[in-house]
């Protein structure tokens, strides 16, 4: 299995890169691609005294700026780093993609370049969330703003086959994100997908409320990626006050001795809420697993990200969704 690596994706590339991808070549028995400026790659590598085993370098001039208009990756840089890796995702030359870039840009990429599952009207962003119990997947995160209901029904589907095949939950259990817990609230694309979503081949269990996705009582998360960004950036904002406020009220002052007691429940704790453990949000939708790392990923989030991958290769994802949506055109 070959796991394709923007090299140049992220705050801190190309060095966290470069570590996560070696570590990843050692340590998961996958081959490692590491798209980019091959002299900097290995120069960067000879610096911080890391061996470039196991890993293969695609050449790529140029790293694609998150300011960049995300469509300008498919002409006036389809010579950066995630152009070149999507491409040779696409070409066949690798069995999955992984980069910390533009969100914008990879949604692009994984539309035009890899392109889209057959049946499948729009790649969704798919973050997977902690909670006090199991992680569950967010679809769309932010990709589509603007949604159809036939399209929250695909989004479902999707993180169904994911959180079946990837996570190993025999049947995933899908909310709609709304106002109210009741089939009767929401906006005309709530009410009409809630309609749709009960004659859905998914686990449909109703309605879910923003405040309740942290209690871990649904796998699958629907929203049109409008709602669903704006939960994902309150859970990340709400994740930081509340470690900023362990910082500034326990950790200080009168407060370190009792820390110190319960250091080890803050530490389980603080590994539950941490991105870096999860791996990356999924471009759900398109025809090859496309990761999208964290932007400020270090080395054990690239590590985690391109561990997900794999288990997206080797849980046949792209296929199960790929079956379900056909299912779902014969019913």
């Amino acid at each position: 299995m070959n796991i394709i690596v923007d090299a140049f994706g992220g705050d801190h590339a190309p060095l966290e890169v470069i570590k996560g991808g070696t570590r990843a070549a050692r340590e998961l028995g996958v081959h490692i691609t590491l798209v980019g400026d091959k002299e900097r790659i290995r120069k960067c590598a000879q610096d911080h005294e890391i061996s470039l085993d196991g890993v293969e370098l695609l050449h790529a001039p140029k790293a694609f700026d998150i300011h960049e208009e995300p469509t300008s990756l498919l002409k006036e840089h389809q010579d950066s780093s995630m152009a070149v890796g999507m491409k040779a995702l696409s070409d066949g030359k690798g069995d999955a993609f992984v980069s910390a870039g533009s969100s914008g840009a990879l949604v692009v990429g994984s539309t035009f370049l890899v392109k889209r599952i057959k049946g499948i009207k729009r790649v969704a962003l798919a973050p997977v969330m902690p909670t006090a119990k199991k992680p569950f997947i967010l679809v769309d995160g932010g990709a589509n703003n603007d949604c159809r209901p036939e399209m929250l029904v695909q989004f479902a589907i999707m993180g169904s086959a994911y959180m079946q095949k990837v996570m190993g939950i025999d049947k995933p259990r899908v909310k709609l994100l709304n106002v109210g817990a009741e089939e009767t609230k929401g906006r005309d694309l709530e009410l009409e997908t809630y309609k749709l979503l009960q004659e859905a081949p998914v686990n449909f269990c109703g309605n879910i409320e923003a405040r309740e996705l942290p209690e871990g009582n649904a796998d699958v998360v629907v929203a049109d990626g409008f709602t669903g960004n704006v939960a994902l950036k309150l859970y990340e904002g709400m994740g930081k006050f509340f470690a900023n406020q362990l910082k500034n009220n326990i950790f200080a002052g009168a407060g370190k001795l009792a820390a110190m007691m319960v250091m080890g429940r803050l530490k389980t704790m603080t590994r539950q809420l941490d991105y870096k453990s999860v791996g990356g949000a999924l471009m759900l939708g398109a025809s090859r697993p496309v990761i999208k790392a964290h932007g400020s990923s270090d080395a054990l989030a690239f590590f985690n990200a391109i561990r997900q991958a794999k288990n997206c290769v080797s849980g046949n994802m792209i296929a199960a969704i790929s079956d379900s949506v056909c299912s779902q055109k014969k019913g």
